[in-house]
């Protein structure tokens, strides 16, 4: 019984942890590390071969970089697919987006014969310095390669004089289908020129969460969104309220009142910069027309007042609202007279 239920507690521990994973990512935003990326493959005779592999590296080579572009998020890089050994476009600097690079890799011939095809590795890199010396921001250049160089200039040279040349602007990384130790060791003498590289091989691209976390460092990172700004509170109107014993058809102001506006003028003083409505209001007793009409006349009593004793006329409104708005019951006396009143409020 106590392992079933420390397995119940396992359980639940895994889908709270999971639950809190999922919603950290949720609310996480995508931000680009780089503005622009080349990938860069090696179409030697070499890579025509199946190596280690069941199918030829070039093959693979394609493989992954359609794994890959499914894993690139659509922000706003520029991106381009070139080849060398030899040189060629596939796909030229341009904004990214998936369906680019998918039609350029798979336009990608793997059917190639593996004789009279040398490597010029270190050639390769001088060309695609011209694709490099167009592009502004942050570049990877991400290189699908066995390493093998068997002609030209040294293309570990050449890496260093890309690194020389952009600095912390470039950063090159190496997917590796080395199968022979001399083309691993120009493999990792290339990364060795990038302070920031990324290595890879193919087994990176066979595992979800490898790529996952390949193409976060390569191209993007995630930081968590803002939390929302909460809603604006509603401003609740400040309500100076006060019953002025008006009888029938009375609006004037009564030396018994002058207390009770006193009060409400050292009020309004306390914040110089706010604007008030002075609302009037009847009980239910005459006709609407006439109610109206005394309300307002309440109303402007109450403000020609205030305004007489020293509050700004601009900081007022006068309105009447008859006996629309009753707060107490019409039908008793008390109610009546409580509605005979005049109401000051913040606009």
């Amino acid at each position: 019984m106590k392992t079933s239920k420390r397995l119940l507690f396992l359980a639940l521990a895994a889908l709270l942890t999971l639950s809190f994973a999922f919603a950290a990512t949720a609310n996480a935003k995508m931000v680009k590390k780089v503005d622009n990326f080349i990938l860069f493959v090696d179409q030697s005779g070499s890579m025509a071969m199946k190596g280690d592999f069941k199918v030829k590296k070039i093959e693979m080579a394609v493989q992954n970089i359609l794994a890959l572009n499914n894993a690139i998020p659509e922000l706003d890089y520029n991106s381009g697919v070139y080849m060398f050994a030899p040189f060629e476009e596939m796909c030229g600097m341009k904004p990214y987006s998936k369906a680019n690079v998918e039609g350029a890799a798979k336009a990608i011939d793997t059917g190639f014969d593996i004789f009279n095809r040398q490597t010029p590795m270190g050639a390769g890199l001088a060309s695609i310095d011209g694709p490099l010396s167009s592009l502004s921001g942050k570049t990877a250049l991400i290189i699908f390669t066995d390493g093998a160089s068997n002609i030209g200039a040294d293309p570990v040279a050449k890496a260093q004089a890309l690194y020389a040349k952009y600095g912390d602007k470039l950063c090159v990384h190496v997917v590796s289908y080395a199968d022979t130790a001399d083309g691993q060791a120009v493999i990792e003498g290339i990364r060795a020129a990038f302070p920031c590289t990324v290595p890879a091989d193919a087994a990176t691209f066979a595992d979800a969460g490898a790529l996952k976390r390949y193409a976060q460092a390569v191209f993007y990172g995630e930081v968590a969104d803002p939390a929302p700004k909460p809603a604006p509170v509603p401003m609740v109107k400040e309500t100076i309220s006060f019953n002025l014993n008006f009888d029938f058809d009375k609006y004037s102001i009564t030396e018994e009142m002058t207390p009770i506006l006193s009060r409400a003028k050292a009020l309004l003083e306390q914040d110089p910069a706010a604007s008030y409505v002075i609302s009037g209001h009847t009980d239910s007793t005459g006709t609407d027309a006439y109610n109206q009409g005394l309300s307002e006349r309440r109303a402007n009593s109450v403000m020609n007042w205030l305004t007489a004793n020293g509050v700004g006329a601009d900081r007022m409104e006068a309105v009447g609202y008859g006996e629309s708005q009753p707060k107490y019951d019409n039908t008793t006396k008390e109610g009546r007279r409580l509605n005979r009143r005049v109401e000051i409020l913040t606009k």
